[in-house]
């Protein structure tokens, strides 16, 4: 256990590191910015790690779920454990999350501390990870263009799509899926399963979220579309008479 406190605070040095590099780097940049490419980072690495120990290295988190924690998913937990506590850290002190995503980052450090702390259920955890952080690049994505004023373009309404469309797949359907099997199994442990549920139900309240911005976008795109037609038929109106 030592050797993993040890292991999870050199990853959180790195994260920090890192962070502070991208300030020196991008010096004209603001400190979000930096923050959402650390973000950024974390969520393509934990999203390729991931995915592989799913459906490469194994076991199936469907079929095998509870099992004793391999090498390879304790690093992707002790590297996304080190992001979290960063990220944690860096929205407390900016003030620049609320609390639903503030409980999903203390329910994320305090469901890996336990796999940890267990040994087992190692690949449950890598499955949320995977369903959790795989919408994260299209998020950052979204961000990214509203602040280089590209978001309402059609690339921004591509990304909004396919973020909406990620979210319930993944975080709604699939994982459903998994907490059934996770709930139905006899191997996972108690406290496992409550964190599943916990950490579903938490999915629920972005996805309320998720559903009235989807609501917004599509008054405003067909407003959008509106306008333009009508547009469109009073210069042709105007061409006419002239």
């Amino acid at each position: 256990m030592a050797v993993l406190v040890v292991c999870a605070l050199l990853c959180l040095s790195c994260w920090v590191s890192f962070y502070f590099v991208l300030c020196n780097v991008n010096g004209s940049r603001s400190y979000e910015w930096n923050c959402r490419l650390v973000t950024l980072v974390h969520g393509i690495l934990a999203v390729c790690i991931t995915a592989y120990i799913g459906y490469v290295d194994g076991p199936w988190p469907f079929t095998y779920p509870g099992t004793k924690n391999t090498p390879l998913q304790i690093s992707a937990m002790v590297l996304s454990l080190g992001y979290f506590i960063f990220d944690m850290a860096w929205c407390v002190y900016f003030r620049t999350e609320g609390p639903v995503m503030l409980a999903h980052h203390t329910m994320s450090i305090l469901g890996i501390l336990l796999t940890l702390w267990l040994g087992e259920s190692g690949i449950e955890s890598c499955a949320v990870l995977f369903g959790s952080e795989i919408t994260n690049p299209l998020l950052q994505a979204r961000w990214f263009l509203k602040q280089t004023g590209r978001y309402g373009t059609l690339l921004g309404d591509v990304v909004d799509v396919l973020f909406v469309l990620l979210f319930v797949v993944m975080r709604i359907f699939v994982g459903g899926t998994m907490l059934y099997c996770e709930l139905i199994s006899p191997r996972p442990r108690f406290f496992i399963k409550c964190g599943g549920v916990a950490m579903y139900a938490l999915s629920w309240v972005f996805m309320v979220d998720i559903v009235r911005f989807a609501i917004r976008k599509s008054k405003s795109w067909h407003k959008h579309q509106r306008d333009r037609q009508e547009l469109l038929a009073a210069n042709g109106h105007e061409g006419k008479k002239e």
